[in-house]
């Protein structure tokens, strides 16, 4: 029996064979995932608030009897009185029972956020009005 510590002598002089990791399958991998988040996607389904500036219907005809919601600052007014979005939305509510086809005039102070008057306008939509209208910042 030969000595375990010796090998043949034809392996021990064959060149070591290097293994070579395709991308291939990970590249077609990549691309059904791409197409398959493309195909489930819906980019056509966007939530949209439609407004009217005041300056489009007449500034007359949009003020009288239209709601002022007033965005600074300091928070959130409804003809001056100051409120939380919550009671705003059970305000305008409200009124919509009484008049559906209530305007609303947003008003929006300078040092305002646009994301905090993207979510006022949420929550004026969410409360059913359907005739909005952006006035000039104060």
């Amino acid at each position: 029996m030969p000595h375990p510590a010796s090998a043949p002598p034809r392996l021990a002089n064959r060149p070591k064979k290097r293994y070579r990791i395709s991308l291939t399958p990970l590249i077609d991998v990549v691309f059904i995932l791409l197409v398959f988040f493309m195909l489930a996607s819906s980019f056509l389904d966007w939530r949209s608030i439609r407004l009217s500036s005041a300056a489009q219907t007449g500034a007359a005809s949009s003020i009288e009897g239209a709601l002022l919601v007033d965005l600074g600052t300091e928070g959130v007014r409804l003809s001056g009185e100051t409120l939380d979005l919550e009671t705003l939305s059970a305000r305008l509510s409200a009124r919509l029972a009484e008049k559906p086809d209530q305007r609303v005039l947003v008003r929006s102070g300078r040092a305002v956020d646009m994301q905090r008057m993207v979510t006022l306008l949420d929550t004026v939509a969410a409360a059913g009005v359907r005739d909005i209208a952006l006035l000039p910042s104060r």
